[in-house]
């Protein structure tokens, strides 16, 4: 387009409609556009992002936060969309399953750590720690993963949708699965991410809305593995991750978790068994664990499916946890 000036501001054609006499002004002041001819269409600099490239509100500002140069064309009111994605695309269509959701887990990593909102979400969780983002690739999906892949029509885009979705990743409807999510990762012995699981940063959710996600499946993997092996015989186990986080935070490295009350898995009692471990601390919410506590000393190794000493602990005795 061009502008010319015109005292503080700049004048041009609005490109939103046929305008042979300059309408559009461009105030940089103030960050805003107004066109004072037909169209009377106006705003800040992301809404003429959205209406010059056709795209949503969060799209837009994905496009300026990257630097994106808008570069869609304008014929009339119409923005003429283009189908291969303005932004670069972490994933590649030909990764197979493995590296699609180690990419997955590094695109999601990387936006908690560029997110107040995610950031914030720790902070009130105590979960303010140096090391604890980067040890567990702590993650945050806010539906900004599908604005980098090609059009949905274009083979790129339809391949890449279609291996997410098979991986639970994208819904059958395209959405990002963990959305609103904080994101932690869980690791098979291997250290491959075989597991996600989401925890909504939000409390208005709408009702019925599940505060907890698993990428659909069995659960699989174990959460902090590698602490195992190092824990001296003992291990604290924890009724979700959100809670084995917080023993880690305040010290307490050795700790692992369910996935819920009653998700203690092969795979945990395998990995307990293989560690080593002689004696479980059995750290569950106080609900849950007042539960267990009614039943004989049996009845709890039999649903641990452990043959050490077990004893249970409230998680407050040791930190002071949310649910």
């Amino acid at each position: 387009m061009e502008l010319r000036r015109q005292g503080k501001d700049l004048v041009g054609c609005c490109p939103f409609h046929e305008d042979r006499t300059p309408s559009l002004v461009v105030s940089p002041a103030k960050n805003l556009w107004h066109c004072l001819g037909a169209c009377q269409a106006g705003g800040s600099v992301i809404d003429w992002v959205m209406r010059t490239e056709g795209v949503s509100f969060r799209h837009a500002v994905e496009l300026l936060r990257d630097g994106t140069v808008p570069s869609s064309a304008v014929d009339g009111r119409r923005a003429v969309r283009s189908t291969v994605s303005k932004l670069p695309s972490p994933l590649e269509r030909t990764a197979d399953d493995r590296e699609l959701l180690e990419r997955v887990v590094g695109f999601y990593h990387q936006t908690l750590k560029e997110s107040s909102e995610a950031l914030g979400y720790l902070e009130r969780r105590g979960l303010v720690h140096a090391e604890l983002v980067e040890r567990f690739r702590l993650g945050f999906a806010n539906r900004t993963l599908g604005y980098r892949f090609p059009a949905k029509n274009r083979q790129a885009g339809a391949e890449l949708r279609g291996a997410l979705q098979r991986l639970g990743v994208l819904r059958e409807s395209g959405h990002e699965h963990l959305s609103g999510s904080l994101v932690i990762p869980v690791e098979g012995r291997d250290g491959t991410v075989v597991q996600l699981y989401g925890r909504k940063v939000r409390d208005d959710l709408r009702a019925g809305t599940a505060a907890h996600l698993y990428l659909p499946g069995p659960r699989r993997g174990v959460f902090n593995h590698q602490a195992l092996t190092a824990a001296a015989g003992e291990v604290i186990v924890c009724e979700s991750l959100i809670d084995a986080l917080t023993f880690w935070a305040h010290g307490h490295r050795h700790v692992t978790a369910a996935y819920g009350a009653d998700g203690f898995t092969d795979e945990h009692h395998a990995a307990l068994t293989q560690a080593g471990v002689e004696r479980v601390l059995i750290a569950y919410d106080a609900e849950d664990a007042d539960k267990i506590k009614g039943r004989s000393s049996a009845d709890v190794l039999l649903i641990l499916g452990f043959t050490g000493r077990t004893e249970m602990i409230h998680r407050d005795d040791l930190v002071l946890g949310g649910e």
